[in-house]
């Protein structure tokens, strides 16, 4: 239900209808000691992962959304780490065909690199662009302030939303929990549109 909900208020969002997607991953912490590890009833969907942009290994899942450029919620899943980002993106993207418009811009990191990747998402009418790699020809260059649009929304989710902390100790318990802070941002960046606000997914105005 709460997935239902997350869709039909983004459906209602002016960004809805923006032709460019941002996608990319983040984790969802799950336990943080062997021990709860080895207790938790989430073995055999959580496992262990690394996280970039911290420089550290976690153990717990993925969290993949494809957003608007406002850091709208389009599309989400949980996947365990241990599945490849375009593994788990590609089957994202097929679920959600029938909503990816011709013409749809797809922005996503260098680990989105490949032939056959750039294949998949054409074959759906889009296109993708990401960061060139070291060892290629200049094509879009890093897109540097374009990807801080993604790295934001999860920023939001994490500091403000708590992501981090959604204290699920079972599959449905941390899906639910992370489905929760999604449609959260979602209403917020709804309601920021309604009343015109500059920053459209800010939530300082509700954190008090």
């Amino acid at each position: 239900m709460v997935a239902l909900a997350i869709q039909d208020v983004a459906a209602h969002t002016p960004s809805w209808s923006d032709q460019l997607r941002l996608v990319d991953s983040t984790p969802v912490p799950c336990a943080a000691s062997r021990e709860t590890v080895k207790r938790s009833a989430l073995v055999g969907h959580a496992g262990y992962g690394y996280c970039k942009s911290h420089h550290r290994y976690f153990w717990g899942l993925r969290l993949y959304v494809l957003a608007g450029p406002d850091g709208l919620p389009v599309a989400w899943w949980l996947a365990t780490p241990k599945l490849g980002e375009r593994e788990v993106v590609a089957a994202m993207l097929d679920h959600e065909r029938l909503r990816l418009r011709p013409g749809l811009v797809i922005l996503a990191d260098k680990g989105f690199a490949g032939q056959e990747f750039e294949r998949l998402v054409a074959g759906y009418g889009a296109r993708l662009l990401r960061p060139d790699g070291k060892d290629e020809p200049h094509r879009f260059g890093s897109l540097g302030g374009w990807r801080q649009w993604i790295e934001s929304t999860f920023d939001t989710l994490k500091d403000q939303l708590s992501l981090e902390r959604h204290g699920g100790r079972t599959l449905p318990g941390v899906v639910a929990r992370v489905a929760q802070r999604l449609l959260a941002l979602t209403a917020a960046i709804w309601w920021n549109w309604e009343i015109d606000a500059p920053d459209k997914r800010s939530l300082i105005a509700y954190d008090h």
